[in-house]
């Protein structure tokens, strides 16, 4: 149990970035001290844990110090990385090693052309084929960045190949209908299975521990945010070059959409990835500030919208794209949640933030209710089809996961048990949502027919 809270606390103080390993170590040498000292003196362990915490510190209040006193070291760590001040290597070979999968990434995805396959050719058979692949243009080069950063071992490599393999194989061999149901969904779900499979790799091929899950999905928020600054730019840069070239007469929108935009699409997602690992350690997590600012709008928006549907008494229109909203709505609750369970303090008593947690949580549950409702009930009366089956499975997986983690939230904060419990079932529940982007992917082609 002295185990447990002690590793819940030294996860807890590494998010405190200003405080960087060497000094969690040593606050950690601290907290044990005064732990062993404590119980000398005849306390219990659990009472020992908590003083000594108390008397150690508010670790926010410790980040801020340390960033205050070693504001330089601070500041050189925002442009380089720590290893980099320690006089290593290690920095500079991991961002060569970024640059070279992403031209990699990008030369993938021009590499079709030499088959007459062009990104701008407007037929069924090449837009088929892009939709298929994108993901294993790119997906399976990051999965190699973290296999090489983390120095996972040759028989992991081997397993983490297996499903890249597989994906290429079922959504090239398969007689998929062009543009069909059972297509459109192994698109949609493919890049989930591999992103996943991506996290093994993150892991080192430990994916058994929560700790490093937890740490995979926060870095998948941080990824995107990054991912999308640097779309933003990117954006920006191109309408600026297209705009200077033009005054002097050159024309550059067809090198600019066949080139500049599919190969920086595929390199931005292996330079965010480099960049996420790069800073983690420099600046404050965005866990917080999302889950702060994100958390509020959310409720408000779920309330509001269960309000209007009794008030006007409308029912849920369940086509395809409403369909994605609603499962995209629920994961980003799912996501929401994660990142405050990673982001507080666990000895902190329960407060208002975590009612309002517990509320999106039972906001989420009822538009997952009426989503099955509505799905169920198209089944009913029209019959089964890939779309209808695949959102049936996912609002149940998704019910599933909320459901639980509503009771674990409420007896939170009934006091009853810690956040221990709720973040292992979080992440424990990952490989579910992997399992069955897998059965879409390659199961439902063949259960209905390749429609």
């Amino acid at each position: 149990m002295m185990e447990e809270r002690i590793g819940e606390w030294r996860s807890y103080a590494r998010r405190r970035q200003a405080i960087d390993g060497m000094d969690v170590d040593e606050l950690e040498d601290h907290l044990r001290t005064q732990v062993s000292e404590l119980k000398e003196a005849g306390l219990d362990e659990e009472e020992a844990f908590l003083i000594a915490v108390k008397r150690l510190g508010d670790l926010d209040s410790l980040s801020r110090e340390y960033a205050h006193e070693y504001s330089e070291r601070l500041w050189k760590r925002l442009v380089v990385a720590p290893e980099a001040l320690e006089g290593g290597l290690e920095w500079g070979k991991e961002g060569m090693v970024a640059v070279g999968l992403a031209v990699a990434a990008g030369v993938a995805i021009k590499l079709p052309e030499l088959l007459g396959l062009s990104l701008l050719d407007g037929t069924e058979l090449t837009q088929s084929f892009y939709m298929r692949n994108t993901s294993l243009f790119v997906l399976p080069l990051l999965a190699v960045f973290f296999a090489w950063k983390r120095g996972l071992e040759p028989a992991g490599r081997l397993w983490l190949a297996a499903p890249f393999i597989v994906a290429a194989l079922v959504v090239n061999l398969l007689p998929f209908t062009l543009l069909g149901d059972t297509e459109v969904l192994a698109v949609l779900h493919l890049p989930m299975a591999l992103w996943l499979a991506v996290g093994v790799a993150y892991a080192g091929g430990r994916w058994r521990d929560h700790h490093r899950r937890m740490n995979y999905v926060r870095f998948s928020g941080e990824w995107l945010i990054y991912f999308a600054l640097i779309a933003a730019g990117g954006g920006v840069l191109m309408g600026i070059t297209g705009v200077i070239f033009g005054a002097i007469g050159l024309d550059l929108e067809l090198f600019l959409t066949s080139w500049v935009i599919p190969c920086g699409a595929m390199g931005a997602i292996i330079i965010a990835g480099w960049l996420v690992e790069a800073k983690q350690s420099v600046i404050e997590n965005m866990a917080p500030v999302l889950t702060l600012l994100f958390t509020p709008l959310f409720t408000l928006m779920l309330l509001v919208f269960l309000g209007t549907m009794v008030w006007t008494g409308s029912s849920v229109d369940m086509e395809r794209e409403v369909l994605i909203g609603f499962d995209l709505l629920l994961v980003l609750v799912v996501a929401l949640l994660l990142y405050a369970i990673s982001a507080r303090d666990p000895q902190a008593e329960p407060g208002l933030f975590d009612g309002l947690q517990l509320l999106l949580v039972i906001c989420a549950l009822l538009v997952d209710a009426l989503a099955l409702w509505a799905i169920l009930a198209r089944i009913s009366e029209f019959g089964f089809t890939p779309n209808r089956v695949a959102a049936l499975g996912e609002n149940l997986i998704l019910v599933v996961n909320l459901g639980w983690s509503a009771v674990l939230y409420y007896r939170f904060l009934r006091r009853q048990v810690g956040l221990t419990p709720l973040e292992r079932w979080q992440t424990a529940y990952l490989p579910v949502y992997a399992v069955w982007a897998w059965v879409v992917v390659v199961l439902f082609p063949l259960v209905f027919g390749f429609q």
